[in-house]
């Protein structure tokens, strides 16, 4: 049965079967993992990791999907189809005690960055997650200071992660086409977050106040929102110049600011 991608869906399905089994190949699957994929779609890739782990969850929001995804998953015990939206399911009703899962997901780029802070929200439950995201996107995520595309998503991501792209996609991988090429973005979740602060919701707001007006000095996008003596000690403090602009500060920097001005 032939199915017509949803195009109100994002849905963008995966043909290319050598790009399915790298995939697959670097989620270094063992028999004692719990997998949930995000968008299983027509179960290509669902079919290749049911037969490697423990527990297997295919998520499917489109219901016209669910008979091939069955057929496809008919044999495996250990596979439990959801038709729910990712945004909406709680982890804690199929997760229990301390085990942790791997998550995959080929995920619509237009949420891309809601199901990362899903992501991030349940990271207790999440040992780390294999994401295809638009290539531009995933840059953002793994940009370092002083590149163009680091911002304030690249910081808040890095905080609670260590993100890294594994692998490049062709756009003509997918079907339909889209106009983008893709990246398999990989997430390790932290223990703990990767700087301390005494207060989590000012780092953020000091994050997101900056890069809200990325063109503007440090000193000009804080302006009326913190002591300038106070920035101004933090930039003679840590060697940047007065005239510093947002992107020049790391995350650790970012933290120090924030404890500075708490």
């Amino acid at each position: 049965m032939r199915i017509k991608p949803k195009k109100n869906l994002g849905q963008n399905f995966l043909i290319d079967r050598n790009i399915a089994g790298k995939i697959v190949s670097s989620l270094s699957l063992g028999p004692s993992d719990t997998v949930l994929e995000i968008g299983a779609g027509r179960g290509e890739i669902s079919s290749l990791i049911a037969p490697s782990v423990r527990k297997f969850y295919a998520l499917e929001l489109d219901k016209s999907l669910l008979p091939i995804l069955s057929s496809r998953l008919k044999d495996y015990d250990n596979a439990v189809i959801i038709n729910r939206d990712i945004l909406k399911l709680n982890l804690n009703d199929y997760v229990f005690g301390k085990d942790k899962i791997k998550v995959f997901g080929n995920i619509p780029y237009y949420i891309s960055s809601p199901i990362i802070e899903y992501l991030i929200k349940n990271k207790l439950r999440i040992k780390e997650a294999f994401i295809t995201v638009q290539k531009e996107f995933a840059r953002r995520v793994v940009a370092s200071p002083g590149s163009k595309e680091y911002g304030s998503f690249s910081v808040f991501v890095q905080y609670f992660a260590i993100p890294k792209i594994i692998l490049q996609i062709s756009r003509g991988c997918f079907y339909p086409v889209p106009k983008v090429d893709s990246s398999l973005l990989y997430l390790s979740f932290r223990d703990k977050p990767s700087v301390n602060v005494s207060s989590e919701e000012l780092l953020f707001w000091i994050i997101r106040s900056a890069f809200n007006q990325r063109r503007k000095t440090l000193k000009n996008s804080l302006k009326g929102k913190a002591s300038w003596e106070k920035i101004e000690s933090f930039l003679v403090s840590h060697k940047k110049a007065l005239n510093a602009r947002p992107e020049e500060l790391s995350l650790e920097d970012f933290a120090d600011l924030a404890n500075s001005l708490s």
